[in-house]
């Protein structure tokens, strides 16, 4: 056993038993470096990642690999969800090398912790046209002895383009009408057979697809709200969603959606939750409406039933693979379901669900309603018994692994989507899911003001980084607005503090990973990405918390506040918009987004009316008596009840029914 065994991420704890002698990050590491002149070898990946498995299983659990990687390295072992910061900077030095991006990730550094050389999984043996992991270990070894010269060439190439890649640029911000161009450029990237972006493997990219829905509703483009649909319908009938248990993989290897990459994270399902529920309290098709219904509500029957941990918040992930094996927990084979279901209702299933003798994948089933009928309704009844019956037979195989750690950015995603969502599809108990969430991150992982950003088993990673802040605050200020207590707006505020104080860059106006406080020598810079991952960046998640809180209280200083960042921010993402969508989403709500204040003794039937709006484009006002003097609606607020409906500087009439609230909404947005 190796000192990855003190570890608390069930990432690292994979490999405390390696022969290899793992360390994990820190200056402990790289002072051993120091004092043996050795360079550091560092792998970084996460629990759920298939490759990563493959290539510990080949060469880390080897112990002739493991000699050779003890003798010539000092081998640290990071989880990148535990340290984003390490991991952002090390993919961008591979980036720096021409290389593409992956997991696992393999990095080459000095004692120092600068990166000279890396790239991803490399085979035991050489093939895929990749050289075999031993005869890179023994090369750069020879590197570092003999070639010095090359090696610190390589170092400084390194250093300085990450450095020049976070100098800050000026530009001018960005305002409707980029974001219209931008719009139109999006709709010709998407599938207009299969839906999402063009091409293949096919990721959800929920940011992207919001974008998408932004124009849509800001120009009445319907072609794209047709590929915005279609995306989530073509994923809704695919491979890539759980049909049995709920939730969404990773993404798809192929254009259709029908094959996942299965593990399931709880990022994609949070930001997927709140689509698919909007998209169910808009459809007309009645067909539609109910996959997106059913898909919404199987995200939190998944997030329920598996995700939750015993403290109330949402566990990381679930693993790809079970004994071994990518997708064998997920899987089916005809005589299995004709086992648990009889004749015939295992043929009726096996009809609606692609399930074949010969498997639609590698001689497996990967249930799905691609191209099979839609059930009656009295046939859509027989199904989910089957699928609670198949469901519950899947219960008894062996599980994928679950990352149980707690991530206080992730969990800001889902306790904000299960709010809105609730909202939408009328489920109360996903409310209080969220606030039991919101209890536990705000309470347990909070240290002197500023988050962490991983919790388990009693232990916290902190100080936390900037996505964690930005996640938490837009998590309140969904929950003040649904709720009307004050704490939550309270909470916010204190977050804002923190990323003012503690995360915004003078130099740039913009949000810096890490905390001012945070020490980390070996770290190569202090990084400051602004482009969204598969999460939205931190700096996304500000200006849209930055907004709403400005629509919320219509205080000049908030409203100010949000402008100067949202200029700052949009300027500095001309280069590569569709790589900053959630910044752009928010810029936006900016623009276009309405702000609702109700009033009077019945104002409650019609700020939940005003809940019900789509949450893209509204903001809602919890108590009226905390608006700012200034602000538009103060000089109409009254005694009566009536709900008043602002943009900008301007108001509609008032609306006295949640009838005239969604009239008034239409006819503030087509003014």
């Amino acid at each position: 056993m190796n000192r990855l065994a003190q570890a608390t991420s069930p990432y690292l704890l994979q490999h405390a038993d390696n022969p290899v002698d793992w360390r994990e990050w820190g200056e402990e590491a790289f002072a051993e470096a120091r004092a043996t002149n050795r360079p550091v070898l560092l792998s970084i990946g996460y629990a759920a990642c298939h490759w990563c498995h493959v290539m510990a299983h080949e060469s880390f659990e080897d112990p002739d690999v493991a000699a050779v990687m003890n003798a010539l390295f000092v081998n640290v072992k990071v989880d990148r969800e535990e340290r984003p910061d390490v991991d952002h900077v090390t993919m961008s030095a591979l980036h720096v090398l021409g290389q593409p991006g992956g997991w696992p990730l393999t990095m080459f550094l000095t004692p120092e912790g600068a990166p000279f050389w890396g790239g991803t999984y490399f085979p035991k043996e050489p093939r895929f046209g990749r050289p075999g992991f031993v005869q890179v270990l023994r090369e750069i070894a020879r590197l570092w002895r003999e070639e010095g010269a090359k090696v610190a060439a390589n170092r400084e190439a390194i250093a300085q383009a990450l450095a020049d890649a976070q100098a800050a640029e000026d530009a001018p911000g960005m305002g409707v009408a980029e974001l219209d161009l931008l719009g139109a450029r999006l709709v010709q990237a998407f599938d207009p057979v299969d839906g999402g972006l063009k091409g293949a493997p096919k990721f959800p990219n929920p940011t992207i697809l919001e974008m998408l829905d932004r124009f849509a509703r800001r120009q009445g483009h319907a072609q794209a709200k047709r590929e915005a649909v279609r995306q989530l319908e073509r994923m809704a009938r695919g491979g890539i969603r759980d049909h049995l248990g709920g939730g969404f993989a990773r993404y798809s290897v192929d254009e259709r959606w029908l094959v996942p990459h299965f593990e399931k994270m709880l990022y994609d399902n949070a930001q997927l939750l709140e689509l698919y529920a909007l998209a169910a309290s808009e459809e007309q098709d009645p067909v539609r409406r109910e996959l997106f219904e059913t898909s919404a509500r199987g995200i939190v029957a998944w997030l329920a039933r598996e995700m939750t941990t015993p403290e109330g918040a949402f566990a990381a992930s679930l693993d790809a693979d079970s004994e071994g094996e990518e997708g064998k927990f997920t899987v089916w084979r005809l005589d299995e379901i004709r086992e648990v279901l009889g004749e015939p209702d295992a043929a009726l299933f096996a009809r609606h669900y692609d399930v074949t003798p010969q498997g639609n994948w590698e001689g497996v089933a990967i249930p799905n309603r691609l191209d099979t009928p839609d059930p009656d309704p009295q046939t859509a009844h027989r199904l989910e018994t089957m699928r609670e019956a198949l469901l519950a037979r899947r219960e008894t195989r062996v599980r994928p692994g679950l990352d149980d750690k707690v991530l206080a950015d992730w969990n800001g995603l889902a306790i904000a989507a299960l709010v809105r969502a609730g909202i939408l599809m009328d489920a109360p108990g996903w409310i209080e899911r969220a606030r039991a969430a919101f209890g536990f991150v705000a309470g347990a992982m909070s240290r002197d003001g500023l988050l962490g950003h991983a919790w388990r088993a009693g232990r916290l990673v902190h100080p936390g980084f900037a996505t964690d802040h930005a996640a938490m605050m837009r998590a309140a200020l969904v929950l003040h607005e649904a709720t009307g207590e004050g704490a939550y707006l309270a909470q916010a505020r204190n977050w804002r503090d923190a990323l003012e104080a503690e995360y915004r860059v003078a130099e740039t106006g913009l949000l810096a990973m890490t905390a001012a406080s945070a020490t980390d020598s070996a770290l190569a810079l202090r990084p400051q990405p602004l482009a969204d991952e598969a999460t939205p960046n931190a700096n996304g998640l500000y200006a849209e918390s930055l907004v709403r809180l400005a629509q919320i209280t219509g205080a000049a200083e908030d409203r100010e506040r949000a402008e100067a960042f949202l200029a700052r921010a949009t300027g500095a993402a001309r280069a590569a918009p569709i790589g900053h969508a959630s910044l752009l989403n928010a810029l936006d709500l900016h623009l276009t987004g309405l702000s609702v204040v109700a009033t009077g003794p019945d104002r409650e039937g019609l700020a939940r009316a005003a809940l019900r709006l789509p949450y893209l484009g509204r903001t809602v006002v919890a108590d009226p008596e905390s608006l700012a003097a200034d602000h538009p609606a103060r000089s109409a607020l009254s005694d009566a009840t009536q709900a008043i409906l602002c943009a900008g500087a301007r108001c509609s009439l008032p609306a006295r029914t949640p009838e005239e609230v969604a009239l008034r909404a239409r006819e503030m947005r087509n003014r």
